[in-house]
């Protein structure tokens, strides 16, 4: 038997119970992996919620973890008991101590990274190599915007393009905020209560406008993160064929963004390669542990 938090019902953080659960048999292709950290992530409160439906209820929750492996299954070759490995993206179930995962599913920590940073990186490393590489190329040279830029994605995001020899914008909140970006490779950053941030950035890319934005806040920056796309003006009916056809609306999701396997494990070595080079740093680390999960850090 192992510990783990399970919901038996969809709702707010009252529906987090701490509980034995049985780990169940190993079958070929998994390995058993005892969990030495669990990241936390905000499509977690979506299965708590309901808003994303799980399978099936009562189920443990979580999308990504680390720890070492424990007992392998039949066919599995890559690993060996004792190795330190990470996932991100599912398959659904790392809130607990012990759990069965396929090992198609792992990468292999390196010895430079431990764990509470390999749980805590995995996903938002992935999902900011993803963006910069391959949503859009960003290269020395180009001016970017990034909204929420003092959020863990973003402050991500500000760092890995500013390394790629990129021009920084960021919108946040507070002046507090601003300082954070600002540290994290941010070369702009725009308080959007104070200043209207289309204005501002068509002020410092001359009129031009980015080649890109990242706006992980949606309804309330939508039109004007399109009205700072360098080769867009005016307002836009989504359902019209003109202009919006001229840029691309991506929204990264695991699965597309990492079809297969082999995929999630090329990016996730890029990712450990970069962080290992110490182009990136953590903002905040707060902990808890995993029994007091329904109280947060």
């Amino acid at each position: 038997m192992s510990k783990a938090i399970r919901i038996h019902e969809t709702g707010g953080p009252e529906v987090l119970r701490w509980e034995d659960v049985d780990v169940g048999v190993l079958q070929a292709g998994e390995v058993r992996l005892r969990q030495t950290a669990v990241g936390l992530n905000f499509i977690d409160t979506y299965h708590r919620r309901g808003l994303y439906p799980v399978d099936a209820l009562p189920t443990v929750i979580g999308m990504e973890g680390a720890g070492v492996v424990e007992e392998i299954g039949e066919n599995v070759h890559v690993f060996q008991v004792g190795d330190r490995v990470a996932y991100a993206g599912g398959p659904i179930g790392s809130y607990t101590e012990e759990r069965r995962i396929p090992a198609a599913r792992l990468v292999k920590l390196p010895d430079s990274i431990d764990s509470q940073h390999g749980a805590a990186l995995m996903l938002k490393g992935l999902t900011t190599q993803y963006l910069v590489r391959r949503c859009y190329h960003v290269k020395p040279g180009d001016t970017i915007l990034i909204h929420a830029a003092a959020g863990g994605m973003g402050l991500l995001v500000c760092q890995w393009a500013k390394h790629l020899g990129a021009t920084v914008i960021g919108t946040v909140s507070t002046r507090e905020k601003a300082e954070l970006a600002a540290s994290h490779g941010c070369d702009h950053p725009i308080l959007y209560r104070e200043e209207d941030f289309v204005e501002r950035v068509r002020e410092l890319t001359n009129g031009v406008g980015v080649p890109v934005v990242y706006d992980s806040v949606g309804r309330d920056t939508f039109d004007g993160s399109l009205d700072c796309q360098g080769v867009l003006t005016g307002r836009y009916d989504l359902l019209s064929p003109s202009p919006v056809t001229r840029c691309q609306i991506i929204r990264p999701v695991p699965k597309g963004t990492w079809p297969s396997p082999s995929s999630q494990h090329d990016h996730s070595r890029h990712s450990h390669r970069y962080q290992q080079d110490g182009h990136r740093q953590v903002a905040r680390s707060v902990t808890c542990q995993l029994q007091d999960a329904a109280d947060g850090p």
